[in-house]
């Protein structure tokens, strides 16, 4: 696995170039994928300038922001699927093969199986498509029981739920964007980690969680740097992923407001530095 950087998940607003420097600067092996910008500079310039781009940034790719409105009404989702073979061809001319979004845990709207089947129809299409180009699509749970306290249905929560979730869409790509901070929240375990096999681990967000503050009582937007309190077991938690063979992107998302505060350039070392005590936690530094 690698030390990854998203700007926008540390506050960053920066382009493609500004992202590569900062990435480099830091230290990152890596850098996630604007698939938007990159269709844009392919269009202006050519695929093969991408390519030089970052071959010349010596960063790997990360992850691709999955693109399709899935959440949206019927005319948003079937216009975004629509555009979607383009840029998963162009994100697998590039190298990159990853993608992910999340997966609301709860629904004022619909039952828990109506809401299961609307995501196996939503996804499986999309799904469909990224698997004709090699892609995997991480599909994100939302552990924090704040998170859906208050909604009328509930809907899947854990690892091994959208585990089954992947399953039932059944097209053999599509497995979790795997959140420290979630797995935390929604109380599973180590052992349940080692359960996990590489192919189901398709990208990972790492985060610490605050002290003094019952699992049940953990609020979404409110998380620590990683290895800052050891809420979280970082050091077994990446030692276990180490185990399985899982090779993807390590970034942090830690929505977390000194860190906002920063400029980008020691944001993005902080954030590197964070990552840095967690390889040494787990013994792979």
């Amino acid at each position: 696995m690698f030390k990854n950087l998203s700007p926008g998940a540390i506050g960053i607003s920066a382009d493609m170039h500004q992202g590569m420097e900062l990435a480099k600067n830091a230290g990152f092996d890596g850098l996630d994928l604007n698939i938007g910008e990159a269709s844009q500079i392919a269009e202006e310039k050519s695929v093969g300038y991408l390519k030089e781009l970052w071959e010349e940034a010596g960063l790997k790719m990360g992850t691709w922001g999955f693109p399709v409105a899935w959440n949206g009404s019927s005319q948003q989702y079937y216009e975004s699927l629509s555009r979607l073979p383009a840029l998963a061809e162009l994100a697998a001319e590039l190298g990159c093969f990853r993608t992910a979004t999340w997966v609301p845990p709860s629904s004022n709207e619909r039952s828990f199986q109506e809401n299961w089947d609307f995501h196996v129809g939503r996804f499986g299409p999309a799904a469909e498509i990224l698997r004709d180009y090699g892609h995997s699509l991480g599909l994100e749970f939302i552990g924090p029981r704040t998170s859906r306290a208050n909604a009328k249905h509930g809907f899947v929560f854990t690892m091994d739920g959208m585990l089954g979730l992947a399953a039932a869409i059944g097209t053999g790509n599509v497995g979790l964007l795997l959140d420290a901070w979630h797995w935390y929240t929604c109380q599973s375990t180590l052992s349940d980690l080692q359960h996990l096999r590489r192919e189901d681990v398709v990208c990972l967000h790492v985060n610490d969680a605050p002290q003094g503050i019952h699992v049940e009582d953990q609020i979404d937007n409110v998380r620590c740097m990683p290895a800052e309190t050891g809420v979280i077991p970082l050091g077994e938690f990446f030692k276990i992923l180490h185990q399985i063979g899982y090779d993807g992107p390590a970034t942090v998302e830690p929505f977390n407001e000194r860190i906002r505060q920063m400029s980008p350039t020691d944001a993005a070392q902080a954030t590197k530095d964070s990552l840095d005590t967690v390889w040494e936690q787990a013994g792979l530094a």
